[in-house]
């Protein structure tokens, strides 16, 4: 039986980020990954981004059940299952979210949780490649961040109509001014994706202190004092840990196996015969994402991608990237984007663009019309909430999904909001030389019924599961860890990833899922990093803070 300090289950974006630094602090570290290998094109080049996440090599194949409030449909939950898991197959565009967001969280009880408390992680975890490290952006750490050639002029083109719309422009969204339009971010680095196993794994792996095991862990083991003592894989072996398991597995597995090791919801474990450990009724529950829609035009010039979107072109577009990481390869081809109000009475931004130099659906299909490019747009904090269940008490079985997409009546009000918003925006004269018609949703469809049939049938994931194990105060009926991501209820067993979110941030969750893994580690080691001295300048960034007086001055 193999024995580490520590055990982390999942070599995800959290999970990798605490094995790194927990072996960088000198403890022995085992991770425990179900999948394999992250060699090979479809994941390391960047443009390739649609294969792995199609892919069941690299991807849990999770699927929702009908969701009731979209007729029925059954939407994909990708889950990355492959070393640096999710970061592995996403679409790489690196987002902070919002001030606001992190200040919401502390006061839902995520003590120590506020942007002030967050920023030192997120700056010490970057190495930015937009210019120099400053108040707001680090320089050094294991995550490369960088930005696209934009050297497509639709990327420029639709930057400036958002402009002429009356949104500002704004010069890094992740600084001082998320509120605006301009140049996205991404983890890739020298044409190549940079996912936590590139940024934390493989040093950690370095160290000699830190061990990979592939397998599928059953659940979590715990002595007589429901302290946890390691665990135990469906192959039937057995690991221990001599100080904490933590889990990190997604927002769809974590639960899952907190579930199947006897902590949830009393009711449902006793249904599947599983004996209960800590009844705690928000594991699996207050799951959210994003979802959007793809807003499709025909282009009147023959620039965007789809001169690639045949078998020769491809097949260049491979031979580039491959010899010398370079060509429309080397990007995610999602380098400009945007975050915008929908209405004056918003407080901060709530609807996130993302631009695309072709009409494309997430499977790779382009659609008929040649040559287009698309939008993707939707709103940032859905009141919509939904479960993650076991399935059974078989350790193998998928569980069950329902996110319970758009069951909140605002949701409708959003997105009709956003296609009429992204109308206005698309329609400025800086668009003019390249847009054609529009070919989705089309411009007969304009009155609310019509729209909300468009978004009933086309909407989409955006594949940004979180919640499901959230943080509060220990006595929050509702709360699955506390502030340092302690399981409530039990000894020696944490979560480090995006299940623990009290509500999900704006944009992109990459990012503040390894957020959470860097500083979950630092709970865990005994020590933080000073809260950032934000000074009134810095208010900006977040008026909901600085309207409770929340921002703290020099």
């Amino acid at each position: 039986m193999f024995e580490a300090d520590y055990i982390v289950v999942g070599a995800g974006s959290g999970g990798c980020a605490v094995t790194y630094r927990l072996a960088e602090a000198g403890h022995s570290v085992l991770v425990v990954e179900a999948g394999g290998t992250d060699a090979g094109p479809f994941i390391q080049m960047p443009g390739a981004l649609s294969y792995p996440m199609n892919m069941r090599r690299y991807d849990w194949g999770f699927q929702t059940e009908p969701e009731p409030h979209l007729g029925g449909r059954v939407l994909a939950c990708p889950r990355g299952r492959v070393i640096g898991g999710s970061s592995s197959i996403n679409g790489m565009v690196y987002v902070r979210g919002h001030a606001c967001d992190y200040d919401h969280w502390a006061e839902q009880g995520a003590t120590g949780w506020r942007y002030a408390d967050v920023l030192p992680y997120f700056k010490r975890m970057e190495h930015w490649h937009g210019g120099d490290a400053s108040a707001w952006r680090g320089q050094g750490g294991p995550l490369h961040v960088s930005r696209g050639r934009r050297e497509n002029p639709l990327f420029d083109a639709f930057i400036a109509a958002g402009a002429q719309a009356g949104y500002p422009v704004t010069e890094d969204y992740n600084g001082a001014q998320q509120e605006g339009f301009g140049a996205l971010e991404a983890t890739i680095w020298q044409g190549q994706r940079w996912s936590a196993a590139q940024a934390y794994l493989r040093p950690a792996l370095a160290t000699g202190r830190a061990q990979l095991v592939r397998g599928d862990v059953a659940r979590v083991l715990f002595d007589a004092d429901h302290r946890a003592t390691g665990v135990a894989l469906c192959d039937g072996r057995e690991f221990r840990a001599r100080a904490e398991v933590i889990l990190a597995a997604s927002s769809i597995n974590t639960p899952k196996i907190l579930m199947l090791s006897g902590i949830g919801p009393g009711r449902d474990l006793a249904a599947h015969g599983i004996a209960l450990r800590a009844d705690r009724a928000g594991v699996g529950a207050n799951l959210q994402d994003h979802l959007e829609l793809y807003l499709q035009y025909a282009a009147r010039q023959p620039i965007t991608l789809y001169k690639y979107w045949n078998l020769l072109g491809k097949a260049w577009v491979g031979a580039q990237w491959l010899f010398a990481r370079k060509g429309p390869g080397a990007s995610n081809q999602f380098e400009a984007g945007g975050f915008i109000r929908s209405s004056a009475a918003q407080s901060y931004p709530d609807i996130m663009y993302h631009f695309l130099p072709i009409a494309v659906r997430y499977d790779g299909q382009a659609v008929a019309e040649g040559h287009g490019f698309q939008t993707h747009v939707g709103p940032m904090r859905s009141q919509s909430r939904g479960w993650v269940r076991l399935r059974s008490s078989d350790p193998k079985a998928p569980p069950r999904i329902c996110f319970n997409y758009m069951s909140h009546p605002q949701d409708w009000e959003d997105f009709r909001a956003c296609i009429k918003l992204t109308r206005k925006i698309m329609g400025q004269a800086a668009m003019a030389p390249f847009l054609r018609h529009e070919i989705q949703p089309g411009i007969e469809v304009q009155q609310d019924a019509a729209l909300d049939d468009f978004i009933r049938e086309h909407v989409e994931s955006a594949y940004h599961p979180c919640g499901t194990a959230r943080m509060g105060r220990r006595d929050d009926p509702g709360a699955v860890v506390d502030a340092q991501g302690r399981v409530i209820g039990v000894e020696g067993l944490r979560v480090a990833d995006s299940s623990v979110f009290p509500r999900i941030t704006n944009g992109n969750l990459n990012a503040p899922s390894i957020m959470v893994g860097e500083k979950i580690a630092d709970h865990i080691l005994g020590k933080h990093l000073p809260a950032e001295n934000l000074t009134p300048e810095m208010a900006t960034a977040c008026p909901v803070s600085a309207s409770k007086g929340l921002v703290k001055k020099n």
